[in-house]
């Protein structure tokens, strides 16, 4: 008999193709750390490895206090969001991801109806990397009866059909003090993108939401930039929300910024301005007049922390601007003033051209969009004559005339460079 004899290899084959074991190994934890979370056991070059290859979506029990690796993070927020800028966040993205995944949950909890153990939960693993909270969204209740209501009521009536008791947003109380690292808290009682299901009450900042914000901000000790904007704040909370800011050990910057505060919030701001550490003050778009504006002044003619002041969009008038002119005759520690679109003419240019020529603090004065007068524009530009410290004076829609207006900037424009060739020529000195 005749036989034949072949030998068939794979010309591919190589025992290269092996994998070894250790990598083996590598994958078994890859596949198996949700349940085996092993990575500190591991040599550094391994752990890397596995760093690499685990899935972002793994739980946050799993990973929030186990892996410090900042490309792991990176990984989670480029998965998640499209525009991912970690400036904002302390350089850190393992920060990025937990303040905004905070924010997102805040941002869609429904009370009544979202469970709140969403939030507890979360604390224990964020409360290390949270340092600042930015919600511009509280979602209200859902109402059940809410359709059958609104087509009950008539268009004004539906603007007030719902208690208020039931129109609650999420408490704070509950998580603020629970952070001990936060510094920043931004808020905006509000809905975004209601479309056409717009009701008044889905903007309504209530009586007890205030309160629970003001006793969460009151324990919130290493608080430094408070801001809580858009939000139909109205004197009688911002008196609730000062009563708990007095004496606050490290607020910094307050911005109350379009609301609704009017004279006697403005005094609330007053006391808290001398019983703090304030630094930046905001109170644009809101309804201060001149009773208001002079609370605001008292307080700014004996305060030694204040460096700026918003008050643009009020209605503080000639009686509210000069008071707080003659407050800068004594003030030195204010460098910025904006006091744009305040019904001001000619009377607070007069006082403010005192000002100019004795206050050697002020850096910056916005009186754009007031009514002051080609004599108003003359007085403040002989005030300026030996003014060596103003660098930015904003005049537009002032009426000062054209030329006073040319020959104001060329002075505060002289200002300016000398201000630059004098930090050229003597840089601050580098903290140790």
């Amino acid at each position: 008999s005749y036989y034949t004899h072949r030998i068939i290899e794979d010309p591919e084959w190589s025992l290269a193709t092996v994998p070894h074991l250790t990598e083996l190994c590598l994958q078994h934890i890859v596949h198996n750390f949700e349940k085996n979370p092993i990575l500190d056991r591991l040599l550094p070059e391994h752990q890397r490895k596995v760093l690499d290859r685990i899935p972002t979506g793994l739980p946050l029990a799993v990973t929030a206090n186990r892996i410090s690796d900042e490309d792991y993070w990176k990984r989670c927020c480029t998965a998640r969001w499209q525009e991912c800028d970690i400036a904002n966040y302390g350089d850190s993205w393992k920060q990025m991801f937990f303040e905004r995944h905070l924010e997102n949950i805040l941002k869609r909890f429904i009370p009544n109806t979202t469970d709140p153990n969403q939030v507890l939960e979360l604390i224990p693993l964020c409360k290390d990397y949270v340092r600042k909270l930015e919600v511009d969204q509280f979602l209200p209740p859902v109402q059940m009866d809410q359709k059958k209501e609104r087509d009950d009521l008539s268009d004004t009536g539906s603007d007030f059909g719902f208690g208020e008791v039931s129109m609650h947003h999420y408490d704070l109380g509950v998580l603020i003090p629970a952070l001990p690292h936060l510094e920043e808290l931004h808020l905006t009682y509000g809905v975004k993108d209601c479309g056409m299901n717009f009701e008044w009450n889905l903007f309504n900042f209530t009586h007890q939401d205030c309160c629970n914000l003001a006793v969460a901000v009151k324990m919130c000790h290493n608080l430094k930039v408070f801001k809580l904007t858009r939000s139909k704040v109205d004197d009688d909370k911002t008196r609730l929300l000062v009563r708990n800011l007095l004496d606050h050990p490290c607020l910094v910057e307050l911005n109350l910024s379009h609301n609704l505060i009017r004279d006697k919030g403005a005094q609330a701001v007053g006391k808290l301005i001398n019983r703090s550490k304030l630094e930046t003050l905001d109170l644009c778009n809101n309804q201060i007049r001149h009773r208001g504006a002079q609370a605001l002044a008292g307080a700014l003619a004996e305060n030694c922390t204040l460096t700026s002041l918003n008050l643009r969009l009020n209605c503080v008038e000639d009686k509210g601007g000069e008071a707080i002119g003659r407050a800068l005759l004594t003030n030195t520690t204010l460098k910025s003033i904006h006091l744009g679109s305040n019904n001001l003419s000619e009377p607070t240019a007069t006082l403010f051209s005192q000002v100019l020529a004795q206050n050697t603090t002020l850096t910056s004065i916005n009186f754009s969009c007031n009514c002051l007068g080609l004599d108003g524009g003359k007085q403040l530009l002989e005030g300026l004559a030996d003014n060596k410290a103003l660098t930015e004076f904003d005049l537009r829609l002032a009426e000062v005339g054209q030329e006073t207006e040319y020959l104001i900037h060329q002075i505060v424009w002289a200002n300016r460079e000398a201000a630059r060739l004098g930090s050229l020529q003597h840089p601050p000195a580098k903290p140790l």
